[in-house]
C-alpha cells in the first residue's frame, strides 16, 4: 500500500520562504557572509542557555568539530553511549581517537551512568552522551564522574532541542553541545548543525576550525588544519524562521506523545517511552520496544504497518553490533546487551508535528489489531 502517513514531515510555512527570499535578494547565499548566520547562532545559543553558538554544515560536522576543538586525538579514548546514530562514534574515529561503547538504561535508552566509571583509564579524555529520542541523559552522576577524573563532557543533542534536565537546557550542561538541523529534527535547516558552549576558548577554536583555520593577519596563512564546515546563509535563514516555531513544535510533539501513550498503554508486550522526574522529554520520535508478550516480532509489525500505509523506522544499531567494527576487532557484539535488545526489538512511529489526531487514532487502531492477530 502507498504510504499515507510518513514517519516525519517538517513544519514549514511562508516564514521560511520569506527569509530565504531575502537572502537570495541580497545575494548572500554562502557560508561566509549574510545576516542570518549570526542571527541564527545568537538566537539558538540564547535559546539553549549558552553563551556561544557556532553553526555548522551538519550535526555530524558539529560533533567532529567539538571533538577536535577539545584537542582529542590519536590514542585518546572517549566513552560513548552505545545506542545512538553512528555519527556520534564517527566523530571520535575521524580524529584517530578510540571510542568505547557504554550500555544503556532499559527505560530511557540513554547511557547508563552506573557503567561509566569502570571503563575510565589514563587514556580517557571525554564522555560523549546522546540524549536519545529527545529524553535527557541523567547528567548529575556523569558530571560528578567527569569532575573527579578531569574529563570533558560532550552532549549529542541532535534529537533533543529544548529538552530539559532539572530545568536546564541540554547542550548547556557539559563542555560542548552538538545539535542537528536535518530535515526530520525538532527544527530544521534541511542540513545543518550547531555547536554550543559556555567556554570562549572552545568557541574560538571551533569557529576557527570550522572555516579552514584562516589566519587572523594573513588570511591564507592558516593557523591549523581546519575544515570547511560552514552553514550557508540560506540554511541559516530557514533556521531563523524555524526558531520562531520551536516552542510550538515541541508543544505539539508532547501532545502527540501523550495521545500515543494514552492509546497504547494497555497493549501487552509494548514498552512505551518514559519521562523521568528530572526530565522534560521533547519526544523527537515516539520510540517503542516489543517483547515476547506482544505476539509477533518487530519486523512483522513494521511490515504490517507499512502495508496499512504507516511508515516506521527501526531502532539504531549500536556501535558494538556494527559489522565494520566487529571485523576490525575493535568491539565484541555482546558488549552492550541492553542496547542490543532494544536495537532488535525497537522502532519508532510517525512523529511529525503535522500529524492529525485522526491519523494518530488510525495508527493506534492498527497496532491494536496487529497485537490481537487481526
Amino acid at each position: 500500500m502507498k504510504i499515507k502517513i510518513p514517519v516525519y514531515e517538517p513544519f514549514l510555512d511562508e516564514e521560511e520562504s520569506k527569509c530565504v527570499l531575502s537572502a537570495l535578494t541580497h545575494r548572500e547565499i554562502s557560508g561566509s557572509r549574510g545576516e542570518y548566520i549570526n542571527k541564527f547562532e545568537e538566537g539558538f545559543s540564547h535559546y539553549s542557555d549558552c553563551s556561544y553558538g557556532i553553526a555548522t554544515s551538519s550535526g555530524t560536522s558539529a560533533l567532529h568539530l567539538a571533538v577536535a576543538s577539545l584537542g582529542i586525538g590519536d590514542k585518546d579514548e572517549v566513552l560513548v553511549s552505545s545506542f545512538t546514530n553512528m555519527a556520534t562514534f564517527f566523530a571520535v574515529l575521524y580524529l584517530q581517537a578510540k571510542p568505547f561503547p557504554i550500555d544503556i538504561e532499559p527505560d530511557t535508552w540513554n547511557i547508563n551512568p552506573t557503567l561509566i566509571e569502570e571503563k575510565i583509564n589514563e587514556n580517557t579524555k571525554a564522555i560523549l552522551v546522546a540524549h536519545i529520542y529527545g529524553h535527557p541523559v541523567d547528567m548529575d552522576p556523569i558530571l560528578s564522574i567527569a569532575k573527579k577524573y578531569g574529563l570533558y563532557i560532550i552532549e549529542d543533542c541532535a534529537e533533543a532541542h529544548g529538552a530539559l534536565y532539572k530545568e536546564k537546557k541540554v547542550g548547556s550542561l557539559g563542555d560542548v553541545g552538538c545539535f542537528s538541523f536535518y530535515a526530520n529534527k525538532i527544527i530544521t535547516t534541511g542540513e545543518g548543525g550547531m555547536l554550543t558552549t559556555n567556554s570562549v576558548e572552545i568557541a574560538n577554536k571551533a569557529r576557527s576550525l570550522r572555516s579552514l583555520a584562516f589566519g587572523a593577519g594573513m588570511k591564507f596563512m592558516h593557523e591549523d588544519i581546519g575544515f570547511n564546515y560552514r552553514i550557508t546563509n540560506l540554511q541559516a535563514a530557514i533556521g531563523c524562521a524555524q526558531l520562531k516555531k520551536i516552542d510550538k513544535i515541541i508543544k505539539r510533539k508532547r501532545e502527540i506523545s501523550r495521545y500515543y501513550s494514552e492509546g497504547l498503554k494497555d497493549i501487552p508486550g509494548l514498552q512505551l517511552p518514559v519521562e523521568k522526574a528530572y526530565a522534560k522529554n521533547v519526544y523527537w520520535m515516539y520510540h517503542v520496544v516489543l517483547n515476547e508478550e506482544f505476539g509477533c516480532t518487530r519486523d512483522v509489525v513494521m511490515k504490517k504497518l507499512g502495508d496499512a500505509g504507516i511508515e516506521t523506522r527501526e531502532s539504531f544499531i549500536p556501535y558494538n553490533m556494527q559489522e565494520i567494527f566487529i571485523k576490525r576487532g575493535w568491539v565484541r557484539g555482546d558488549e552492550c546487551p541492553v542496547a542490543n535488545y532494544v536495537a532488535k526489538n525497537g522502532f519508532y512511529l510517525p512523529s511529525s508535528p503535522l500529524l492529525k489526531n485522526e491519523e494518530l487514532e488510525y495508527i493506534i487502531k492498527k497496532i491494536k489489531q496487529i497485537q490481537k492477530g487481526e
